[in-house]
C-alpha cells in the first residue's frame, strides 16, 4: 500500500477512534460536525477515485472539504472549557494535519505548464496552503494549550490587533517602509553600483577601497545607528543613513563579481570587432552581470528593513515599526509587536517579490531562469 493510502486509512482509524470515545466536542458550535465530517468524505473518495485529484476542479473539492475540517476544530477549540482534557479533537487535528499535507503534494505536482494563468495560480496557492497550515496550528496549540498572551498570542488576536490598529501601522509603514527603506535602499544599491564600475575601470582602487569598504560592512548596527540619529537628527534620514551603509557593500560585491563572470572568449570576440571598454561593459559584461546585480539587490530588500527597524531603536519620532515594536512590548501589548511584525514581514516579502518578478523579466536569457 503507498504513503498516501495509509495516511488517509489512518484518518479513518483517527475519526472512528475520536469520534466513539472523545467526540463530544463536535456538538460544540452550530453545524460543527457536519464541518468535520467533510474530510472524512473528501478522505473516501481519494481512496476510491484515485483520479479526481488529477483535475484543478477535483484538486478545488478536496480543499474545500479538507478546509471545512480546519474550520470545525477551530470553532471547538474556542468553545470548548478544556481542550487538555478533550483528547479527540487532538487525536482529529494531528490526523487531518497529514491530509493538508496530502492535499498541498497534489497542488505542487499540478501542470502549471498548460497556461501562464494557471501556473502563476499553481505556484502562488503552494505557500499560501502552506502558511495556512501552520497558523492553523499555531492557532490550535496556543488557544487549545491557553497558552499566555504575552509568550505567544493567537493568530485571531494578532489578526483583531491588526484591524483595530490599521490606522497607526499604516503610519508607521509609511515612515519606516515607503520614506527610510526605498530612499535608503535606493541609494546604497546605486552608489554601490557606480563604485563597482569606477572600481573596474580604475583597478587599484580594488587594493585601496574594498577593504575600506569590508570595513565599513562589519560596523555593528547598535554602534552605527545612535551616530546617524546625531548627525542626521531623528526623522526617517537618519534611518535611511543606516540602510544605506548596509546595502552598499554587498552591491559593489556583487555588481565586481558579475563584472568578472564575463567569459573570455566573449571578450575576445568583442575585441575582434575594435570594442572600447564602455561597447565591452554596455553590450556583454553588464548583462552578464544581471544575476549577480539582482542577487545583490533581493539581498539588500531585507537588509534595508532590518536595519532600518533596528535604527529606530535608537531615536525616532513617535512613528515607525521599530518604535513601535519597542514601545508596545514595554506595555506589555504583544499582539500589536506581532501586527508590527506581520506588517513588516509581508511588505519585506512583497518587495523581495517584486525584485525576483522584475529580475525574471530582465534575465530570462539565464539558464537558471529557463530551468525554473
Amino acid at each position: 500500500m503507498k504513503k498516501a493510502g495509509l495516511i488517509y486509512w489512518l484518518f479513518i482509524i483517527c475519526y472512528a477512534v475520536q469520534f466513539q470515545f472523545s467526540g463530544d466536542w463536535m456538538l460544540l458550535g452550530e453545524h460543527t460536525i457536519y464541518f468535520a465530517l467533510m474530510p472524512l468524505v473528501g478522505v473516501v473518495i481519494l481512496l476510491y477515485r484515485k483520479g479526481i485529484t488529477d483535475s484543478i476542479f477535483g484538486k478545488i473539492i478536496i480543499s474545500a472539504m479538507v478546509l471545512s475540517g480546519c474550520i470545525a476544530t477551530l470553532n471547538s477549540v474556542h468553545m470548548i472549557e478544556s481542550a487538555m482534557s478533550a483528547w479527540g479533537i487532538w487525536l482529529y487535528g494531528a490526523a487531518l494535519t497529514l491530509i493538508i499535507w496530502e492535499v498541498m503534494g497534489f497542488w505542487s505536482k499540478a501542470d502549471g505548464g498548460l497556461d501562464k494563468i494557471t501556473g502563476l495560480v499553481v505556484n502562488t496557492l503552494v505557500p499560501i496552503l502552506f502558511g495556512g497550515m501552520l497558523l492553523y496550528l499555531w492557532e490550535m496549540l496556543t488557544v487549545g494549550f491557553q497558552v499566555p498572551q504575552v509568550l505567544l498570542p493567537a493568530p485571531s488576536m494578532i489578526g483583531t490587533a491588526f484591524v483595530n490598529a490599521m490606522e497607526m501601522l499604516w503610519a508607521d509603514f509609511q515612515q519606516t517602509f515607503l520614506k527610510a527603506v526605498i530612499a535608503g535602499f535606493l541609494i546604497g544599491c546605486c552608489s554601490g553600483f557606480i563604485i563597482a564600475i569606477l572600481v573596474d575601470k580604475v583597478p587599484f582602487l580594488q587594493r585601496g577601497l574594498l577593504p575600506l569598504g569590508n570595513l565599513a560592512s562589519a560596523l555593528p548596527i547598535v554602534g552605527v545607528a545612535p551616530i546617524m540619529v546625531m548627525w542626521f537628527g531623528f526623522d526617517w534620514q537618519s534611518k535611511a543613513a543606516v540602510v544605506v551603509m548596509m546595502t552598499f557593500f554587498p552591491m559593489l560585491v556583487n555588481t565586481l563579481a558579475g563584472l568578472k563572470s564575463t567569459d573570455r572568449i566573449e571578450l575576445d570576440l568583442m575585441h575582434s570587432y575594435a570594442a572600447n571598454y564602455w561597447q565591452l561593459l554596455i553590450k556583454v559584461r553588464l548583462p552578464n552581470a544581471l544575476p549577480f546585480i539582482f542577487n545583490a539587490l533581493k539581498i539588500n530588500s531585507t537588509l534595508a528593513l532590518i536595519g532600518a527597524i533596528v535604527a529606530e531603536f535608537f531615536g525616532t519620532p513617535i512613528v515607525g515599526m521599530g518604535f513601535r515594536i519597542s514601545t508596545e512590548i514595554g506595555r506589555m501589548n504583544v499582539d500589536v509587536v506581532w501586527a508590527s511584525i506581520a506588517v513588516a514581514a509581508l511588505s519585506g516579502s512583497l518587495f523581495y517579490a517584486l525584485l525576483a518578478f522584475i529580475e525574471r523579466q530582465f534575465t530570462g536569457w539565464h539558464p537558471s531562469i529557463r530551468v525554473s
